[in-house]
């Protein structure tokens, strides 16, 4: 194997290696730059185009010289493959909760009990208490070395892979202003701002998903994410608001404290202030209860706060929050109303959701017509009927939700609401599934049919632009599209009776849908939107049987041989392909001259990558690391990051790492780059250089 080459050597390209280490350091100090500008001061001084050209540069360097990539570079934010399991870790100071209050008389209460103890001047930090998903990062001589979920306060999950896709996060302290400590360990909150939480809900509804409740579950959910590929695909903001620990040096005061945070370039909440008075702190919480409806982000209080540090040693900490702080939270948003009527929203999967009709009401600032009842047992523990007086919260101040009847002793209610027996749409008997209704009309109900229509079209499938859901609604209402095979006999002609078409309009999503009469076989797959079958699991059993006759006439103990298939998703797959219903919609597409493409072959029906794990560490040289990982993927194995039992094969480049030692404890099978291509190609794939 080379070794990297010299100062004065030239590397394949002419460049000296001197010359290659300054460029890229260049590089990644301009990047973090614009980066903190954009994500952090939000005053950006770079368009896109020329923050892509330099970070295409740095890339294209690194895939260059593997090994002059550092941890803390601008490209390796996002990681390469899912991770095996979350590690438990401890947190480097107690993350305890806080005591919290919505009374004014206790606020006075707890000021009087830091006066009566603190010797000396009293003042408070105040900050708005953000509603997120609460963190721990950790810094070692400036460096990013771990992210840690809250957990029970003392252990969490370490997350580091998912929190580093998040560009407000610093992978390296900023030392323009000052020098980063030996060691630092920061609280902070991640966040989804509202108006990215609710574009992300209409993206699940329209592919028929479950919606989230709130950006804070959004945010815990993401930053939980086996793959952190997933979690980069959502928009995320890291605020930072407490130094848990640090060594090297000291701050008298919390106010020192986020001082140096916003100086290392983390982004701080807004308007953090320092009080001296209860009158103050009163104001400050009345202030942010009036703005709350206009900020573009979660709060449900303030955060109080005992600004000088050695103070708080006097008061102390309950096993489960400190008495130096406290959470003074907004009384929630509420409101009563009437419902009008009950009705049944069908989604994509025919699950039938009963809604709550309302007179109109405004709850923080947003006009409320309709509330979810979630399912029929929901409806029936809650015993709301329609004419109820109901209270009503946005869930997280967003989703509208029905709290709770309103009892009027006088009011003669309505009978006790129940789900129809009948699917609303199109007539079909429904079915139980454990707490929710069900219409099995699949490919026969309006409703469904245009959720299908929208997930058919929708990126991960068939990717055709325009066809969304307002336009899958008036393809359905006007008869266009009966089932999904129509879609490929649209005509522009007959697009230019619908409102909001023009010619070209019309004459684009035709073509559009024209051109993808022969997709991918896995992204067919997804696009049939068989129940329990993401992206994934399609590709994998595209390559595992490599047509759809294959896998249409699978039996489950051959689908169970695919990774990742278990035996209730076997069972549902082979259900759905053997559907009478199901098959002559199958069928109905393909007569309208569709084709999936089979994969590349990978060595015939034997397959013999399909389902392997590899692992990568050290540079390569015939290949650059995102071929390699290119071609394994097309071969129908996974790339995964730590090496694990289950790991197939450890290929190893120039200057490997711990890994390679790890492999031979476990005895997982380790291969050159040569042995690897040669692996490649027995799989039947041309692999060539790039």
């Amino acid at each position: 194997m080379s070794k990297p080459i010299s100062d004065q050597e030239q590397d394949p390209r002419g460049l000296l290696r001197g010359e290659v280490t300054d460029e890229i350091e260049n590089l990644r100090a301009e990047l973090r730059h614009h980066s903190y500008l954009y994500h952090v001061e939000a005053r950006p001084q770079l368009r896109d185009e020329e923050y892509d050209r330099l970070f295409g540069r740095l890339k294209e360097l690194e895939e260059i010289h593997p090994d002059l990539i550092t941890t803390d570079s601008p490209t390796q934010r996002v990681g390469e493959g899912p991770q095996g399991q979350f590690e438990s870790l401890p947190h480097s100071a107690p993350m305890l909760s806080l005591d919290s209050t919505q009374d004014e008389t206790e606020v006075r209460r707890f000021d009087e009990r830091v006066r009566r103890v603190v010797d000396g001047p009293v003042t408070y930090m105040l900050e708005p208490k953000l509603d997120g998903a609460s963190v721990e990062l950790v810094y070692e001589r400036g460096l990013l070395s771990r992210a840690v979920t809250r957990g029970d306060g003392t252990w969490g999950e370490g997350v580091t892979e998912n929190v580093k896709t998040i560009p407000s996060v610093p992978l390296r302290l900023r030392e323009a202003v000052r020098q980063a400590p030996e060691l630092l360990a920061v609280r902070g909150e991640v966040m989804m701002y509202i108006s990215e939480f609710e574009a992300f809900n209409e993206r699940l509804v329209a592919k028929g998903e479950e919606p989230y409740a709130s950006p804070r579950n959004s945010a815990a959910g993401a930053i939980r994410q086996l793959d952190p590929r997933i979690t980069a695909q959502r928009k995320f903001e890291f605020l930072a608001y407490d130094v848990l620990a640090v060594r090297g040096m000291t701050f008298r005061r919390d106010q020192e404290g986020v001082d140096a945070l916003r100086q290392w370039g983390f982004r701080v909440p807004d308007d953090m202030s320092v009080v001296e008075s209860l009158e103050d702190m009163l104001d400050f919480h009345r202030h942010w209860a009036q703005v709350r409806d206009e900020l573009n982000y979660e709060i449900d209080g303030i955060v109080i706060k005992l600004n000088e540090l050695d103070a708080r040693a006097d008061l102390g900490t309950t096993s489960h929050h400190p008495r130096w702080a406290l959470a003074y939270k907004f009384e929630p948003r509420q409101e009563v109303t009437r419902v009008e009527r009950i009705g049944i929203s069908v989604g994509r999967t025919g699950v039938l959701t009963p809604i709550a009709l309302l007179l109109p009401v405004q709850v923080g600032g947003v006009t409320i017509t309709r509330a979810s009842l979630h399912n029929r047992e929901e409806v029936r523990r809650k015993d709301v009927r329609e004419g109820d007086l109901v209270r009503i919260q946005r869930a997280g101040d967003v989703i509208p939700q029905v709290v709770e009847k309103v009892v009027e002793p006088r009011h003669k209610r309505g009978d006790q609401f129940v789900m129809p027996v009948t699917c609303p749409a199109c007539g079909t008997l429904v079915e139980e599934r454990g707490p929710f209704t069900a219409c099995p009309n699949r490919f026969g109900c309006p409703a469904q049919l245009k959720g299908r229509i929208c997930h058919f079209g929708s990126r991960n499938a068939l990717d055709i632009a325009g066809l969304g859901e307002e336009t899958a609604q008036l393809l359905v209402q006007q008869g266009l599209v009966r089932e999904i095979a129509d879609l490929f006999d649209l005509e522009p002609e007959a697009l230019l009776k619908l409102p909001g078409f023009a010619a070209k309009s019309a004459a684009n999503l035709v073509a559009g849908i024209r051109q993808r009469r022969e997709p991918d076989l896995e992204r067919f797959l997804y696009a049939l939107g068989i129940p329990e079958v993401g992206v994934t699991v399609a590709r994998d059993l595209a390559f595992h049987f490599r047509s759809l006759e294959a896998i249409q006439s699978a039996t489950q103990e051959e689908l169970e041989a695919v990774p990742g298939v278990g035996p209730v998703m076997s069972e549902t797959i082979h259900g759905f392909f053997h559907s009478d219903r199901n098959r002559l919609a199958i069928d109905a597409i393909l007569g309208h001259g569709v084709a999936p493409i089979t994969p590349k072959s990978t060595g015939g029906t034997s397959a013999p990558l399909v389902g392997r794990k590899f692992v990568f560490t050290g540079g390569l040289t015939g290949l650059s690391r995102a071929r390699a990982k290119a071609m394994v993927e097309k071969a129908g194995a996974r790339v995964v990051s730590t090496v694990s039992k289950g790991t197939d094969y450890l290929v190893v480049g120039d200057d490997p790492g711990s890994k390679q030692k790890k492999a031979m404890e476990l005895g997982v099978a380790t291969l050159d780059e040569v042995e690897f291509i040669a692996l490649l190609e027995e799989a039947g794939l041309e692999v060539g250089t790039a």
